[in-house]
């Protein structure tokens, strides 16, 4: 027997609160995105007659298409394929640049840092509660897996501490429900240094300081704003503003969307937080019925065979989640009736795992060969420069932990490598070579444990890496506004 086990029928409820206050939220602040004054708002406005489209939503149900295609947990570059396989055609800030990545060959992490100024940005950690949802009750485990979706886009940046942060207090939420205690639970799987921990910390020191909503906004916006209106930071302490100062379902909706910015995120998050912590039994009628049970997909989503319902979504959500505590949770199970031992916040607080995540590099690329991850550590950027030289290493893991293992490093024809003493847990090469193309290919061979192991990684040449401006967007279509090379006129 686990020591936190969850009430089965419960757990199914707040799944489907969780969705359903996710679809409120975003339809909520779908129509303020971006705008950066303060709202005033009351209710929707205006009043819809169906859940919008958001991507909020939709990266999640593919997630969870990729889990029920290629087991649990899934790898690093499980993420990439099926960012590929359905998300082409999104444009915007880090997934525009997450895509460019993947198809000059990078993997992730690296795929989520290079030449990517949105690092810092909302896009992760808006797809953070399908984690929760299917480890309830193991916020470390759920912010582990968040870390492994959110380098895909955002490596090394604020939208990694966002998504751990919200995966791991989401999944407390399942067990105990007081705002303080999961917003300590979330702040304890990031640094206390990252700005998202800063702004989270000032939200709830003007609540506990009596500073009204007004200038609790202001104080956010002035020592965490920033003029991009998903900025990661400022938007997180808006959430928990609106959590903290609110007084019900959908005052703290409203109060986390009038203060502005990334609107449709911050009141999305809310929702879901919210459902949660309380059920369906939290969420209004008004609320709930003019967006219905549909499920709206975004037409950047392609080729998704996807949830058509809230309750489709929670029925499938539920029976992941299912797997997910059976195999891979020390802590949390389900049962016919709940168990929360006495040192349950003990247990939510754990934090290893989580910070064996964050010690993983961003300036690196891994392939998970049979179950055994090969990582080919960059040391900086993806490239070689003609007649410089570049120390690349390679590491080899299992289960988190180094592997004994023969490694070699294949180089292209021209170039030269020299084996180098082993350092950070690398077997490492200086490589070198005056004439380099703008994409190269080198392979990594191990043998361990008895078997042949290999893969392969890319590493650019100048022409490939130009640099990008900070602020600017990948080219997209202008009838469509889809990525330029996904356009979805084509298919017309």
């Amino acid at each position: 027997m686990k020591p936190i086990r969850l009430d089965a029928a419960t757990y199914r409820d707040k799944v489907y609160a969780c969705w359903l206050g996710k679809n409120i939220g975003g339809t909520l602040g779908g129509p303020w995105e971006g705008q950066k004054e303060t709202h005033g708002l009351t209710f929707y406005d205006p009043v819809p007659d169906k859940s919008a489209p958001n991507d909020d939503l939709d990266l999640q149900l593919v997630w969870l298409k990729m889990m029920q295609e290629r087991g649990i947990p899934p790898t690093v570059g499980d993420f990439a394929d099926y960012w590929v396989k359905h998300l082409g055609p999104y444009p915007w800030n880090e997934y525009g640049f997450c895509r460019r990545n993947l198809d000059r060959g990078l993997r992730p992490p690296i795929s989520g840092c290079f030449e990517n100024y949105y690092i810092d940005e909302m896009g992760s950690p808006i797809r953070s509660e399908i984690w929760a949802c299917v480890a309830p009750g193991d916020p470390q485990l759920a912010a582990w897996m968040a870390w492994r979706d959110a380098v895909l886009d955002h490596a090394g940046g604020e939208g990694v501490y966002g998504e751990m942060f919200w995966a791991a207090l989401e999944s407390a939420a399942f067990v105990i429900d007081d705002p303080d205690e999961l917003i300590h639970i979330g702040l304890e799987m990031i640094p206390i240094w990252c700005r998202i921990s800063r702004a989270v910390r000032e939200a709830v020191w003007c609540r506990d300081n009596g500073v009204d909503w007004a200038e609790a906004r202001e104080r956010i916006v002035r020592s965490f704003g920033h003029f991009q209106p998903c900025h990661a930071p400022q938007n997180h302490g808006f959430t928990i503003l609106g959590w903290l100062y609110g007084e019900d379902f959908g005052d703290r909706l409203c109060q986390a969307v009038n203060c502005g910015y990334d609107t449709d995120c911050t009141g999305a998050t809310l929702g879901s937080v919210l459902g949660i912590v309380g059920g369906t039994a939290v969420i209004p009628d008004r609320w709930r019925e003019p967006v219905g049970e549909e499920i709206v997909l975004h037409k950047f989503t392609q080729n998704l065979d996807a949830p058509k319902t809230v309750g489709e979504l929670t029925d499938q959500t539920v029976a992941l989640g299912k797997q997910v505590l059976a195999q891979l949770s020390p802590v949390s199970e389900l049962g016919a009736e709940a168990v929360t031992p006495h040192n349950v916040r003990s247990l939510l607080a754990a934090n290893e795992k989580a910070l064996a995540a964050l010690r993983q590099d961003p300036m690196a690329t891994c392939e998970t060969v049979e179950g055994v991850e090969l990582w080919l550590h960059y040391n900086g950027e993806p490239v070689l420069r003609p007649g410089y030289r570049k120390v690349v290493g390679v590491s080899v893991l299992k289960d988190g932990e180094p592997v004994e293992a023969n490694v070699d490093l294949q180089v292209p024809s021209g170039w030269q490598s020299e084996a180098m003493p082993e350092a950070l847990g690398q077997r490492r090469w200086a490589i070198r070579a005056d004439e380099v193309a703008d994409r190269n290919t080198v392979t990594v061979r191990v043998q361990a444990a008895g078997e042949d192991l290999e893969a392969e990684y890319v590493i650019l040449g100048p022409g490939e890496a130009q640099g990008y401006g900070c602020g600017m967007n990948v080219p997209r279509c202008e009838k469509c506004h889809a990525r330029l090379e996904s356009c979805l006129c084509q298919e017309a």
